[in-house]
């Protein structure tokens, strides 16, 4: 990548930075700035109800003082600034506890990706382009039949840059767009309404989905909701649809996360190289992804990205890991470490995905008796040291394989690994998030009726 005269000026920064950090008595130091700019305009009921912009500049200084380690971060860059960061890190450094798995990486263990991965949009939206798509997705999902208020919608469009380097030699820098979309309706009246939405995120607006079917899903699903029933109670096959189904890979990737087995906290910490999911389901996580919501080129500690499969055929092949849980484990970095300008690195997965079966949705379904299907899951419903699991879920009873009544109230309750060893994968895989799974169908949830 070409730098601007402006992305070598910081970077020329964060060199002079580490360099006085050395004067002052780091053994080591790491520097980062994160810039970044949003536009948000939100509609509702027909009229502008928000119009916010933001802009964000932060400089994040680790050093290291032999195995003693301290964060700081400021906002003001200007070299007395700067030069008051340095002093007071190095100093807080001397007084942390030492950890003798701290430490930078190696620059011949560092790199940065031969990818193109097209992150960038060079088009900012002017607060009138925005406007008209969150009142074109409103007025779509008002015009629905059946739908009675709104939530609103709301365009977004964002820029973050980033700019890294560290005392051993290594600098890299990139940047990234993001556009989002987003409408929110209810449907009915009085004590029976229900509410429902859809959204769009995309790196660049030319990949965002069209205004108007955002509206359309949004108020039909809203629609589709009204007059839930009571549900059977009991141990039933459960359908998660695309949407909700990446809370199965969240809960993954909370329990192969490095910091997770280290600590000994996590209920996978004894399945290395086990099968664990059927053959048929693998999962990747792939930092390259073109135009992908997580993507990136390097890790926050100058590791070159690398797609990596955690798991093949079912087994599980790696675990999480940035340079400190790497060293705790006797293991090597899998380049997958995050940071924020006050943080320290951190192990966390990029571009997360299950890769795609055969059957649809509702091929899925047409074996089912007695089933659910879960459309929205309400709150954080899994114990990451046991991997028992309890949610809250509303979606829609299946009735001899056929969706048959929209369903709310209930509870699902599980164990993570029991659903991991029989989960079944849809050929309805949508990259929206960073972290996407196709509708995934389970034998091992007890449903209990509201």
């Amino acid at each position: 990548m070409t730098l601007s005269q402006n992305d070598a000026s910081l970077l020329e920064k964060l060199e002079k930075t580490l360099a006085a950090a050395r004067r002052q008595g780091a053994s080591q130091a790491d520097a980062m700035i994160l810039r970044s700019q949003s536009l948000a305009v939100a509609q509702r009921l027909g009229a502008r109800e928000k119009l916010e912009r933001s802009e964000s500049q932060d400089l994040g200084l680790r050093v290291l003082v032999g195995k003693q380690q301290a964060i700081v971060s400021t906002t003001d860059l200007s070299p007395a600034a700067l030069d008051a960061l340095v002093e007071r890190a190095v100093a807080m450094a001397r007084a942390a506890p030492e950890d003798k798995f701290l430490g930078l990486a190696d620059i011949g263990q560092t790199g940065i990706a031969a990818a193109e991965l097209d992150l960038f949009d060079p088009v900012e939206p002017s607060v009138e382009t925005l406007t008209a798509r969150a009142a074109q997705c409103e007025d779509a999902a008002r015009a629905i039949d059946g739908v009675s208020n709104s939530e609103g919608a709301e365009a977004q469009w964002s820029q973050t840059e980033f700019f890294f380097a560290t005392s051993t030699g290594f600098q890299g820098s990139y940047r990234a767009t993001g556009h989002a979309l987003s409408a929110s309706v209810l449907a009915g009246s009085g004590t029976a309404m229900e509410r429902d939405y859809d959204y769009s995120h995309a790196a660049h607006a030319s990949d965002l989905t069209d205004p108007t079917i955002i509206g359309q899903n949004a108020g039909r699903r809203a629609v589709r909701r009204l007059h839930p029933r009571p549900a059977q109670s009991g141990k039933f096959p459960v359908i998660f649809e695309r949407r909700v189904a990446s809370m199965i890979l969240r809960a993954l990737a909370g329990a192969i996360n490095g910091a997770a087995i280290a600590r000994g906290t996590s209920f996978l910490q004894k399945s290395m190289g086990q099968q664990i999911f059927p053959t048929a389901i693998n999962i990747q996580d792939d930092p390259l992804r073109r135009r992908g919501q997580r993507s990136r080129l390097f890790d926050a500690e100058g590791f070159a990205a690398t797609p990596r499969r955690l798991i093949d055929q079912g087994v599980l092949t790696s675990w999480v890991l940035d340079l400190r849980t790497s060293r705790q484990l006797g293991l090597a970095s899998t380049g997958n470490a995050a940071r924020h300008p006050s943080s320290p690195p951190y192990p966390s997965v990029s571009n997360l995905f299950i890769a795609p079966g055969r059957l649809s949705l509702e091929e899925m379904a047409r074996d089912i008796g007695q089933g659910f299907l879960a459309t929205e899951l309400l709150g954080h419903g899994v114990n990451d040291v046991t991997g028992d699991y309890s949610q809250g879920a509303a979606g829609f009873w299946i009735d001899h394989g056929e969706i048959a009544f929209p369903v709310s109230g209930i509870t699902l309750a599980g164990n993570m690994k029991d659903i991991f060893a029989d989960l079944v994968a849809a050929n309805d895989l949508e990259f929206k998030t960073g972290i996407d799974a196709p509708s995934l169908r389970t034998e091992s949830l007890t449903v209990a009726g509201g």
